[in-house]
């Protein structure tokens, strides 16, 4: 599943307000439309996720601030001062061999956005919110994503009060790696579940 899976849908009212009120602020010449595309890759892709990205691999290279963070994930993600809004009350799921997390909000679109930034179109999308209930496996797959049979897949619904973030599972062949090596690795789709961390060598934007 990705970005580009529901063109066909009818945009929802408020998709449509936003565009129109950017057509006409760049008719204006008040935004430039390159600038703010740059602005909101940023965002989504680069400043928001490498938050979480940072509290991933310190929880990977210090067992007692993992301990701390699946105890307490609120109150283990504000040492690194990352708090407010969008992140009051949050939850920390580990995968493991045996178990997959993945996030899905199916009321709206609720997402910790000071660990992750921006939430990306498909996870506001009615596709992907009904489908990931429905049908993890496949969305997973969509996703690149194939888990064997033996490992449970566990869908977890955020709300106005509860957002999770997922510890991925730490790739092989990182054994030396420290946490800023081990930082860069770490995808904001691993965070919410639909992806994998992928060893050196492997790993993606």
């Amino acid at each position: 599943m990705s970005d580009h899976h529901d063109h066909n849908s009818p945009l929802p009212d408020t998709v449509l307000r936003v565009k129109a009120l950017e057509s006409l602020l760049t008719e204006k010449g008040l935004v430039d439309p390159a600038a703010l595309d740059v602005l909101i890759d940023t965002y989504e892709y680069k400043v928001g996720p490498r938050n979480g990205a940072a509290v991933v691999a310190k929880a990977w290279t210090d067992d007692a601030y993992k301990q701390r963070l699946l105890d307490d994930a609120t109150a283990a993600i504000a040492e690194f001062g990352f708090e407010g809004r969008q992140g009051e009350h949050m939850i920390v799921l580990e995968n493991t061999a045996e178990q997959h997390n993945m996030v899905v909000c199916t009321l709206c679109s609720c997402y910790p956005w000071t660990v992750l930034g921006l939430p990306p179109v498909w996870y506001k999308s009615a596709p992907y919110r009904s489908r990931a209930v429905m049908d993890p496996r496949g969305v997973l797959q969509e996703f690149g994503v194939t888990l064997g049979d033996d490992v449970e897949v566990r869908v977890w619904d955020s709300t106005a009060e509860i957002r999770y973030l997922v510890l991925p599972q730490r790739p092989a062949g990182t054994e030396g790696m420290d946490a800023d090596a081990l930082a860069e690795l770490v995808t904001r789709d691993s965070m919410i579940g639909v992806g994998l961390v992928k060893p050196p060598g492997e790993a993606t934007a």
